[in-house]
This record gives structure tokens, sequence and C-alpha cells, in this order.
């Protein structure tokens, strides 16, 4: 074992894995460099400890990079070690856990040390899509070695401590630190989309915990699951009061009612993150125009319109449970667009960026419309064109290509306003109601709301033997 068993990267990883579980792997390297006096230096392990565990009996992988060495700095060995990990942890259908400190790069070894950098990079590249990748950030993280967790699958950052850049903030033309702290990770989680959480080190810790036990180990696994604890037939008496949250409705339906979000802090319109069903992990993705505190209070509003960003964090998160063979489920109430100047500048591609997601997913796709499934914005969120498998709705659930007075008002803009309630009430009949689209056969089933989840468990056990053949292409574009 490391000499180093009382320094911080040795407990945070201690207090990460089951007791007692971690060996570490590379303790006896050091700093291979003698320049710039490094040969009277002290380099023990070369700066990051790294090693293998478990988290409630999963196999997880570690490094956890110390800054009492040489600032934590990234050098020819200390990369060598966590490729070495990445290695073994692909070999073995293992997730990587990187606990990140670090002052940056190694001045001292030059291009050796930027060679450690692309190392890292390249090991990152492969393992995507062949074991989840988490990061967590305790102190800096600057320069190249922000993309260390913008290439990860899940990031995490310690509230008060943690600093990831490209350009550190007073780089900034115009900016200062004390201005904008484009460094901290308030900024990185709300703004930039790159952090999942933000806590203390046990709060992070724990998540990552938690994330763990609800992921597959690898994309051979062929999804996750394990032993269901709760009704299959439970009902949720009060999903319509709060369909306005679909944070609220994910936890409601889930087993266990367990809901773990993915970038909760960014595009809130937009909601990411797993759920359990009899025992097996889903994905969802869902439309956002309401948030609750844990008092039932309203504290944030929203249009039900798509973003650019959130539509980018969509997508992304729908490669990962893609890849990872997780089924995906769509809780949908988008009327349209957000209008702004902003938004325009991004949102065409970043639509197609999530018309993409969809499309080439060939896991279980189930959508569930809540509220409104208006114009394109409904056919780009898993609508039955795009390969939804199934699709529900609740019985007060809107379908069409727009409101229906909107559509009236348009279609028979110089009548009076009787005329426009009249057809207004013809266009709700014919086209904007979900029995209308079922007619169609564009919706399979309209569910009530206490049935929501056992509809939804059956949905994802029929679909459990889904198979799609793949066209012969090499890979899409988007």
């Amino acid at each position: 074992m490391s000499n180093s068993n009382d320094n911080s990267a040795m407990q945070r990883i201690a207090r990460l894995v089951d007791e007692n579980s971690f060996m570490e792997i590379g303790s006896l390297v050091t700093a291979r460099s003698t320049d710039f006096n490094l040969a009277q230096t002290d380099t023990p392990s070369d700066g990051v400890i790294t090693g293998h565990g478990l988290i409630d009996g999963n196999l997880v992988f570690v490094y956890s990079q110390d800054a009492s060495v040489l600032g934590g700095t990234v050098g020819e060995m200390h990369a060598k070690k966590i490729a070495a990990t990445y290695d073994m942890a692909v070999k073995m259908g293992a997730p990587v856990i990187g606990l990140i400190d670090c002052a940056g790069i190694r001045l001292q070894e030059s291009v050796d040390a930027l060679e450690a950098f692309g190392t890292i990079y390249s090991k990152q590249a492969a393992a995507s899509g062949m074991i989840p990748q988490i990061s967590a950030i305790f102190g800096t993280c600057g320069g190249g070695l922000a993309v260390v967790p913008a290439l990860s699958d899940f990031t995490y950052a310690q509230a008060d401590k943690a600093k990831m850049f490209i350009n550190s903030p007073n780089a900034i033309d115009g900016n200062r630190v004390d201005k904008c702290d484009t460094a901290s990770a308030a900024f990185q989680s709300e703004q930039t989309g790159t952090i999942d959480g933000v806590g203390t080190e046990d709060e992070i810790l724990a998540q990552i915990r938690q994330l763990i036990c609800i992921l597959p180990s690898n994309n051979a696994e062929g999804g996750c699951v394990v032993e269901c604890t709760d009704d299959l037939n439970r009902a949720c008496q009060s999903l319509d009061t709060m369909k306005g949250d679909p944070r609220y409705v994910l936890s409601e339906i889930s087993d266990n009612h367990i809901f773990v979000e993915a970038k909760a802090d960014y595009a809130k319109e937009m909601t990411a993150g797993f759920i359990k069903l009899n025992g097996m992990t889903v994905g969802a993705v869902a439309n956002c125009t309401e948030i609750y505190d844990a008092q039932g209070k309203k504290t944030e509003e929203f249009d039900a319109a798509l973003t650019a960003r959130g539509c980018n964090k969509a997508a992304e998160f729908l490669a990962f449970c893609d890849a990872f063979d997780i089924p995906v489920i769509t809780l949908t109430n988008a009327a349209g667009f957000r209008a702004t100047m902003c938004s325009e500048k991004n949102l065409a591609k970043a639509l197609g960026r999530l018309v993409s997601a969809f499309a080439n997913a060939t896991v279980p796709k189930v959508n569930l419309i809540m509220d409104k499934a208006y114009g394109s914005a409904y056919t780009v969120m898993n609508s039955k064109s795009l390969g939804a498998d199934l699709v529900y709705a609740w019985p007060d659930a809107k379908t069409g290509m727009m409101d229906a007075k909107l559509a009236a008002k348009i279609m028979y803009a110089n009548e009076p306003a009787t005329v426009i309630e009249e057809k207004a009430a013809e266009y709700e009949a014919l086209q904007g109601s979900v029995e209308a689209a079922a007619a169609r056969g564009y919706v399979d089933r309209i569910i009530d709301y206490p049935s929501t989840r056992k509809y939804l468990i059956a949905a994802v056990e029929m679909l459990y033997t889904k198979r799609v053949e793949q066209p012969n292409k090499k890979h899409g574009t988007k």
C-alpha cells in the first residue's frame, strides 16, 4: 500500500469504496524526469493514487490525484498510471472514477507532460461507450486537464473548492474573478452543462456511490437489473396535480421513489436522469414547466418550449443510455420552441442533434404525453415517427399542429369571434385531441394517472428483448 494513507487523496478513496476493499496499484512509481531539480524532490506515487475497489460489491477502478505531491500535476509517470488504470478497467468491464485535484501540466517535464495529457485523452475516448467514466473535482482542474471531466460521462464538483476552467477567469477579456468566477462549480454546473452535481465532499462521494449502483458496469451487460422490492401495481394518485414537474412524476413512478438526476442545475426546462422500474434501470428525458421544493412550493416556472441547451442535454444523455443498453422513457409536454435571439443562433443544430439521438437509439423507447404535444416540438420528442416503440398519453393531453384556438384564428382570420370559437371546438375534436391521435395510431393507449407506473413497467418488460438491425455504415455525423 501507499505511504500516503493519511493524505486527502487516499482518504477520499477510503470514503468512496467499501471498507477495506481498495487495492492500490503502482504505489512505488515515482517521477522519472530529473530536470529542474526534480531528482532532489520526493514524488511518492508521482502524485496520483491508482487501484481498484468495490462500491456496494461492484468492482470499480479509481485514480485520485494527490495535490501534496508537486501540486498533483500531470507528468509522464502520473499519466501512465492513469492509462494503466483505464486499460485494466476496460479489460475487466468496470467503471473508472477519477478524483481530480491538480495544478495542471507539470512544467518541468514539458513535451513529456504534453504527451501524458494526450495519452489520458486517448484512453478516455477509447473507453467511451464501453465503461462508465465518472469524474469528481475537489480542487483545481484547469487548462488541458478540464478536457478530462468533459470526456467523462458524469462529473461532480465540490461547491466551495472546485475550480474548473480552460482559461482562468482573469484571462478572459473584460472579466475578473470577482465579477464572474467562470471557474466556480456554480458557473460550470449552471452555465456550461459540464457538471452533473455540486455539493460537499461527502455529498459528492455519496452521489457517485448511488450512481455506480444504478448503472451497468459496461456495455456488454445488457443494462442493469436488480431485485425489485416495491409494489409493481402501486397506484400513483397525485400525478395530475404535479405533472408540470417531471422530477416529482419520475420519483413517484420509480421503484422506492429513486430518481438520480443528471445535470440538475443546467437547462432546468429539460430533465434527464435514471429511475428504476421493476428493478430495471431506465433513462428518462422530460420537458419541465414547473419546479417544486420539498415542501410542495413552486420555485421556478418555464414555458412548454424546447431550448437549445435542453435539447443538447437530452441528446447527450440519450447517447449514454443507448451505448449501455438502458431503456428510455420520455415525458412530453412541448408546445413549441423558445423564441429568443440567443436560442435562434443554436436551436436548429440542437434540434438536429436531438432528432438524431432519438432516431438512432436502438434501445426500448417509450413516450408518455403528459400535457401538450404540439407541432415539430412534439415530433422531435420521441414521437412514433422517430421510432418510439410505444406512445401513451394521459386523458387530458393535447396533440396536434398547435393549440386549437390559435389554429382557428389563423384559418378563419377574418371571421367573427363566434365562428372562431366554433371552429376551434371543431379543430379540437378532429385534430387536437389525444383521441384523434390515437385513432390514427400515433398514440397506442390512453392511460389514467394512477396506473402510469404499472403501464410503464409492462412496456419496458415487453420491450426487454428488442432487437434492431443497424444500417451498414460507420457512424452518423450528428
